[in-house]
């Protein structure tokens, strides 16, 4: 089977996370082959992979989102649209539910120029009406530069080439279920989303945030982002989350509850069990396994080693990752140079198995996760954990309804210094604790989170897939 896999800002171009989780995957799948159709944000990364990819990947297709406003104008739109067109732009820019099916005839067959569209006579006619409705007491000026920001990628990547795959398989909703959603159009091919967290949640919140988007308009790039993940949970033929409360939060977002299950994360349970535990020296050594990145808030996990450190002596943390934020990793080095603290370590990307044996917990300061690997990975080490409040961590910290194997770390809110010192405070006032909790993770981990039962459910649903379809293969 080829299975084309849509890939937002992650794999092939940075480490960990998602793309640890990708490269795994891919790897284990060797009955298949795999086409890469990935969307990256600027088009100076072309081809700057920094994973070889295994050999079943047979074809990446690159797409980037900045090659958008070099599209060129060529003048004067001559097609005229139909009232079922106009309707569906119309939705397109109220970011209601359009029909897709007309919008990809339009700009994918009929390949309508995005440049020339969004200078026309018939854009600005929808927009002024819309802006009359909506916005009436705002500049034109504001909204006319809001909505070509907004559309623009989107009528661009409706123009893609599609790689010809058996199946269209997003990692996300957003752009990338939307070109799944293109592929599966344009082949007739059935399309599965994979959330890992959910894209359009996270979407709302930085936008909340975000200082470059006007108030006024705040609202509309938030329902932009949930018609994008309308379009796929509505053609998807299954969709997975790797947790319970990520599935219901798909299903109040509008996915069919018919179409929904839970994959749970799994990892080379083997590989990681067998770490020794450090020996007691003395020190308690704290361990990030984590990106260098704003999302990952390492800036508030400094603070609080800082405060630990005022009440505790003989504590180190090693920040263990790669840099994804030049900028934000020049900020933590410069923080810990500020406190003057001595016994936080950067190590940058190391090789965990080895490095684990030098660890007794680890900890976790995300703002938004979905089912974090490296917390797995510590639990299989033994190694009990501190983490934010987001994603699953909760459950994996204290398990499940079916789950008795007791509490394996301490789960505190995102960005709360306090909270983290003291839980930090905890953790090292008992090695005895951390034994027993570690004893914990691991069973756990054991039991519910191991990578060959992950993949043979992933086979599973592309079986499905290919018994739905029958035998029509490429």
């Amino acid at each position: 089977m080829r299975i084309c896999l849509i890939l937002e800002g992650c794999y092939p171009y940075v480490h960990g996370g998602v793309s640890t989780w990708m490269h795994q995957y891919i790897k284990e799948m060797k009955e298949h082959e795999f086409v890469l159709w990935v969307i990256g944000a600027h088009a100076e990364d072309k081809g700057k992979f920094v994973y070889e990819l295994p050999e079943n990947v047979v074809e990446v297709k690159e797409v980037f989102l900045d090659d958008a406003l070099h599209v060129k104008d060529t003048g004067k739109l001559l097609h005229i649209f139909t009232r079922e067109e106009q309707d569906s732009l119309r939705e397109l820019m109220d970011c209601g539910r359009p029909d897709w099916e007309v919008l990809f005839r339009l700009y994918h067959d009929k390949k309508i120029n995005p440049m020339s569209f969004l200078k026309s006579e018939e854009f600005l006619e929808i927009l002024e009406k819309s802006c009359l409705e909506k916005y009436p007491y705002t500049a034109f000026a504001d909204a006319f530069h809001t909505m070509r920001s907004m559309l623009l990628p989107v009528l661009y990547l409706l123009g893609s080439e599609v790689p010809q795959a058996d199946v269209y398989h997003a990692i996300c909703t957003g752009y990338g279920g939307m070109l799944a959603c293109l592929g599966g159009y344009v082949y007739q091919k059935k399309v599965l989303l994979t959330e890992h967290g959910i894209y359009t949640r996270e979407r709302e919140e930085e936008i909340i945030r975000a200082k470059w988007v006007m108030a006024t308009y705040k609202k509309q790039w938030i329902s932009f982002f949930y018609m994008l993940s309308d379009i796929i949970y509505s053609r998807a033929f299954q969709v997975t989350a790797l947790f319970t409360n990520a599935m219901r939060t798909q299903i109040q977002m509008g996915c069919d509850e018919k179409k929904c299950r839970v994959i749970e994360n799994g990892i080379n349970y083997d590989r990681l069990s067998s770490i020794p535990l450090k020996e007691d020296d003395g020190w308690v050594d704290i361990g990030a396994i984590v990106r260098m990145a704003p999302i990952k808030d390492i800036k508030t996990m400094i603070y609080a080693f800082y405060e630990l450190c005022t009440t505790r002596e003989h504590v180190r943390l090693h920040i263990m990752g790669g840099v994804d934020d030049e900028e934000y990793a020049q900020e933590c080095y410069a923080l810990v140079d500020q406190l003057h603290l001595e016994n936080v370590i950067f190590t940058g990307r190391v090789d965990i198995i080895s490095y684990m044996e030098k660890l007794d917990f680890t900890i976790l300061t995300s703002i938004s996760e979905g089912q974090p690997l490296s917390v797995l990975e510590s639990f299989a080490a033994r190694r009990p954990c501190v983490t934010t409040d987001v994603g699953c961590c909760r459950e994996l910290l204290n398990g499940n309804e079916e789950d008795r194997y007791g509490k394996a770390g301490y789960c505190v809110p995102p960005m709360y210094r306090e909270g983290l010192a003291q839980a930090m405070d905890r953790m090292c006032a008992s090695r005895a604790r951390r034994l027993h909790m570690g004893e914990n993770a691991q069973k756990r981990v054991k039991a519910y989170y191991r990578k060959e039962e992950m993949i043979e459910k992933y086979r599973k649903m592309y079986q499905e897939v290919e018994e739905a379809d029958g035998r029509n293969r490429i």
